[in-house]
């Protein structure tokens, strides 16, 4: 049997997918894979709950949240202290947000990549071999 294909989703991903953007698309295939499993930390969960209060409302925010989830997005609570002095280490070794933080090292904790559409923050980590990163756009 092969093993999934570990996917975690940062906020760029999960709005582009939410909102139609370009690359949602991409997110839409890997959700739709049968052998891809998909997560995000409640971190970044935070920030496309956020944006949607910004650019709508709480009913919307909160729908949003559950349409993930029933879209397959598996939300990750990981914070013991071995999980949040790896974040910590990553955020001070380069320009990343500490959000993006979480992302990378709950990647690198499940074995999977990180799915983005966020040059800005990502682009620095690639040849750097942190862990592998899929831009879907």
């Amino acid at each position: 049997m092969i093993p999934p294909t570990v996917n975690v989703l940062d906020a760029s991903a999960l709005v582009a997918y939410a909102n139609g953007e370009a690359g949602g698309d991409m997110v839409d295939g890997i959700l739709q894979d049968p052998d891809a499993v998909c997560y995000a930390h409640a971190i970044n969960l935070c920030e496309v709950y956020y944006w949607s209060l910004r650019t709508s409302n709480e009913q919307t925010a909160r729908q949003l949240i559950a349409d993930l989830h029933a879209s397959g997005v598996i939300e990750r609570r990981d914070i013991s202290r071995r999980f949040w002095t790896e974040v910590g280490r990553l955020k001070s070794a380069g320009r990343i947000s500490l959000a993006d933080c979480f992302c990378v090292a709950l990647a690198r904790r499940l074995g999977g990549r990180v799915v983005t559409a966020d040059h800005h923050e990502f682009d620095a980590l690639v040849p750097l071999g942190i862990c592998p990163i899929l831009f879907i756009r």
